[in-house]
Protein backbone atom coordinates (compact mmCIF):
# COMPACT_ATOMS: atom_id res chain seq x y z
CA UNK A 1 0.00 0.00 0.00
CA UNK A 2 1.40 3.38 -1.02
CA UNK A 3 1.54 6.09 1.65
CA UNK A 4 0.57 9.08 -0.49
CA UNK A 5 0.65 11.33 2.58
CA UNK A 6 4.43 11.55 2.09
CA UNK A 7 4.05 12.80 -1.51
CA UNK A 8 3.46 16.53 -1.97
CA UNK A 9 1.34 16.94 -5.09
CA UNK A 10 0.85 20.51 -6.34
CA UNK A 11 -2.51 22.27 -6.51
CA UNK A 12 -3.23 20.42 -9.77
CA UNK A 13 -2.55 17.07 -8.14
CA UNK A 14 0.76 16.65 -10.01
CA UNK A 15 4.37 16.00 -9.05
CA UNK A 16 7.55 16.21 -11.22
CA UNK A 17 9.05 12.87 -12.21
CA UNK A 18 12.69 12.42 -13.22
CA UNK A 19 13.38 9.22 -15.16
CA UNK A 20 16.85 7.70 -14.93
CA UNK A 21 18.56 4.65 -16.42
CA UNK A 22 18.92 1.96 -13.76
CA UNK A 23 22.21 0.69 -15.17
CA UNK A 24 24.01 3.81 -16.41
CA UNK A 25 22.56 6.48 -14.14
CA UNK A 26 21.80 8.63 -17.18
CA UNK A 27 18.90 11.06 -16.73
CA UNK A 28 16.48 10.26 -19.53
CA UNK A 29 13.59 12.69 -19.20
CA UNK A 30 11.40 14.78 -16.92
CA UNK A 31 7.61 14.61 -16.87
CA UNK A 32 4.73 14.71 -14.39
CA UNK A 33 2.59 12.17 -12.58
CA UNK A 34 -0.55 12.24 -10.50
CA UNK A 35 -1.67 9.71 -7.90
CA UNK A 36 -3.24 7.45 -10.52
CA UNK A 37 -0.12 7.51 -12.71
CA UNK A 38 2.08 6.41 -9.81
CA UNK A 39 -0.38 3.68 -8.84
CA UNK A 40 -0.50 2.40 -12.43
CA UNK A 41 3.30 2.55 -12.69
CA UNK A 42 3.68 0.33 -9.64
CA UNK A 43 0.83 -1.96 -10.71
CA UNK A 44 1.96 -2.48 -14.32
CA UNK A 45 5.73 -2.34 -13.80
CA UNK A 46 6.11 0.22 -16.59
CA UNK A 47 6.53 4.00 -16.42
CA UNK A 48 3.23 5.88 -16.55
CA UNK A 49 2.97 9.67 -16.48
CA UNK A 50 0.24 12.28 -16.64
CA UNK A 51 0.03 14.33 -19.84
CA UNK A 52 -0.78 17.94 -18.99
CA UNK A 53 -1.65 18.79 -22.58
CA UNK A 54 -3.96 15.79 -23.13
CA UNK A 55 -5.12 15.71 -19.51
CA UNK A 56 -4.87 11.93 -19.17
CA UNK A 57 -2.52 9.14 -18.14
CA UNK A 58 0.34 8.43 -20.52
CA UNK A 59 2.17 5.11 -20.62
CA UNK A 60 5.60 5.87 -22.07
CA UNK A 61 6.25 3.89 -25.25
CA UNK A 62 2.70 2.63 -25.73
CA UNK A 63 2.74 3.97 -29.29
CA UNK A 64 6.47 4.00 -30.12
CA UNK A 65 7.29 0.71 -28.42
CA UNK A 66 9.93 2.40 -26.23
CA UNK A 67 8.46 1.15 -22.97
CA UNK A 68 10.32 1.88 -19.75
CA UNK A 69 10.41 -1.10 -17.39
CA UNK A 70 10.36 0.08 -13.78
CA UNK A 71 13.01 -1.18 -11.39
CA UNK A 72 12.48 1.28 -8.52
CA UNK A 73 10.38 4.32 -7.70
CA UNK A 74 11.91 6.78 -5.23
CA UNK A 75 10.89 10.06 -3.66
CA UNK A 76 13.17 12.91 -2.58
CA UNK A 77 13.70 14.11 0.99
CA UNK A 78 11.10 16.88 0.70
CA UNK A 79 8.52 14.63 -0.93
CA UNK A 80 8.01 17.01 -3.85
CA UNK A 81 9.60 15.05 -6.69
CA UNK A 82 9.69 11.41 -7.78
CA UNK A 83 12.42 9.34 -9.42
CA UNK A 84 11.69 6.45 -11.80
CA UNK A 85 14.61 4.05 -12.30
CA UNK A 86 14.02 2.15 -15.54
CA UNK A 87 15.60 -0.46 -17.79
CA UNK A 88 14.91 -2.28 -21.08
CA UNK A 89 14.07 0.97 -22.86
CA UNK A 90 15.31 2.08 -26.27
CA UNK A 91 15.12 5.86 -26.44
CA UNK A 92 13.32 8.35 -24.20
CA UNK A 93 13.29 11.48 -26.36
CA UNK A 94 10.89 12.17 -29.23
CA UNK A 95 13.93 13.30 -31.27
CA UNK A 96 15.27 9.75 -31.28
CA UNK A 97 17.98 10.50 -28.72
CA UNK A 98 18.38 8.17 -25.75
CA UNK A 99 17.91 11.07 -23.35
CA UNK A 100 16.03 14.35 -23.62
CA UNK A 101 19.09 15.96 -21.97
CA UNK A 102 21.44 15.53 -24.91
CA UNK A 103 22.44 19.22 -25.25
CA UNK A 104 24.65 21.55 -23.25
CA UNK A 105 23.21 24.87 -22.07
CA UNK A 106 24.83 26.45 -25.14
CA UNK A 107 22.41 24.18 -27.10
CA UNK A 108 25.13 22.18 -28.78
CA UNK A 109 24.93 18.40 -28.73
CA UNK A 110 27.15 16.50 -26.31
CA UNK A 111 30.02 14.75 -28.13
CA UNK A 112 31.27 12.55 -25.31
CA UNK A 113 29.42 10.45 -22.76
CA UNK A 114 29.45 11.43 -19.11
CA UNK A 115 31.88 9.45 -16.91
CA UNK A 116 29.16 7.37 -15.22
CA UNK A 117 28.05 5.86 -18.54
CA UNK A 118 31.45 5.41 -20.18
CA UNK A 119 31.48 1.60 -19.95
CA UNK A 120 28.03 1.30 -21.52
CA UNK A 121 28.80 3.78 -24.29
CA UNK A 122 32.13 2.11 -25.06
CA UNK A 123 30.30 -1.23 -25.21
CA UNK A 124 27.83 0.21 -27.74
CA UNK A 125 30.68 1.67 -29.81
CA UNK A 126 32.50 -1.68 -29.81
CA UNK A 127 29.26 -3.43 -30.85
CA UNK A 128 29.00 -1.02 -33.78
CA UNK A 129 32.62 -1.71 -34.77
CA UNK A 130 31.91 -5.44 -34.70
CA UNK A 131 28.81 -5.04 -36.85
CA UNK A 132 30.17 -2.64 -39.45
CA UNK A 133 33.93 -3.40 -39.34
CA UNK A 134 35.07 0.06 -40.49
CA UNK A 135 38.49 0.31 -42.13
CA UNK A 136 41.42 1.59 -40.07
CA UNK A 137 39.67 0.66 -36.81
CA UNK A 138 41.77 -1.14 -34.20
CA UNK A 139 38.67 -2.87 -32.80
CA UNK A 140 37.61 -4.00 -36.28
CA UNK A 141 41.03 -5.59 -36.76
CA UNK A 142 40.65 -7.47 -33.48
CA UNK A 143 37.27 -8.87 -34.49
CA UNK A 144 38.62 -9.86 -37.90
CA UNK A 145 41.43 -11.81 -36.21
CA UNK A 146 38.89 -13.74 -34.14
CA UNK A 147 38.12 -14.64 -30.53
CA UNK A 148 41.51 -16.20 -29.74
CA UNK A 149 43.30 -12.94 -30.53
CA UNK A 150 40.81 -10.94 -28.46
CA UNK A 151 41.28 -13.28 -25.49
CA UNK A 152 45.05 -13.11 -25.91
CA UNK A 153 44.93 -9.30 -25.74
CA UNK A 154 42.95 -9.45 -22.49
CA UNK A 155 45.65 -11.70 -21.05
CA UNK A 156 48.44 -9.41 -22.21
CA UNK A 157 46.75 -6.32 -20.75
CA UNK A 158 46.07 -8.15 -17.47
CA UNK A 159 49.77 -8.97 -17.11
CA UNK A 160 50.74 -5.37 -17.90
CA UNK A 161 48.27 -4.14 -15.29
CA UNK A 162 49.74 -6.49 -12.68
CA UNK A 163 53.25 -5.18 -13.50
CA UNK A 164 52.01 -1.58 -13.18
CA UNK A 165 50.48 -2.37 -9.79
CA UNK A 166 53.73 -4.02 -8.71
CA UNK A 167 55.69 -0.93 -9.80
CA UNK A 168 53.28 1.24 -7.79
CA UNK A 169 53.30 3.99 -10.42
CA UNK A 170 49.92 5.76 -10.38
CA UNK A 171 50.03 7.01 -13.98
CA UNK A 172 51.12 3.59 -15.22
CA UNK A 173 48.38 1.88 -13.21
CA UNK A 174 45.71 4.21 -14.63
CA UNK A 175 46.91 3.73 -18.22
CA UNK A 176 47.22 -0.05 -18.05
CA UNK A 177 43.92 -0.48 -16.18
CA UNK A 178 42.13 1.52 -18.88
CA UNK A 179 43.75 -0.73 -21.52
CA UNK A 180 42.62 -3.84 -19.64
CA UNK A 181 39.03 -2.63 -19.22
CA UNK A 182 38.83 -1.62 -22.89
CA UNK A 183 40.03 -5.01 -24.14
CA UNK A 184 37.79 -6.78 -21.63
CA UNK A 185 34.82 -4.88 -23.09
CA UNK A 186 35.84 -6.08 -26.56
CA UNK A 187 35.89 -9.64 -25.24
CA UNK A 188 32.46 -9.20 -23.61
CA UNK A 189 30.99 -7.97 -26.89
CA UNK A 190 32.61 -10.91 -28.67
CA UNK A 191 30.99 -13.35 -26.22
CA UNK A 192 27.64 -11.56 -26.07
CA UNK A 193 27.91 -10.67 -22.39
CA UNK A 194 26.57 -7.21 -21.54
CA UNK A 195 27.82 -4.72 -18.97
CA UNK A 196 24.39 -5.01 -17.33
CA UNK A 197 25.03 -8.73 -16.77
CA UNK A 198 28.19 -7.89 -14.84
CA UNK A 199 26.39 -5.20 -12.84
CA UNK A 200 23.62 -7.64 -11.91
CA UNK A 201 26.18 -10.21 -10.75
CA UNK A 202 27.97 -7.60 -8.61
CA UNK A 203 24.64 -6.51 -7.11
CA UNK A 204 24.00 -10.14 -6.09
CA UNK A 205 27.30 -10.09 -4.20
CA UNK A 206 26.65 -6.76 -2.45
CA UNK A 207 25.74 -7.51 1.16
Amino acid sequence: MIDFSKIKFDDRGLIPVITQSYYTGKVLMQAYANKEAIEETLRSGYAVYYSRSRKKLWKKGETSGNLQKIVKVKIDCDGDSVLYLVKDYNVACHTGEESCFYRNIEFNKENKPDPYEIFHQLYKLIEDRKKNLPENSYVSKLFKKGSDKIIQKVGEEAVETVIALKNNNKDEIIYETADLIFHLLVALVDRGVKVEDIQDELLKRYK
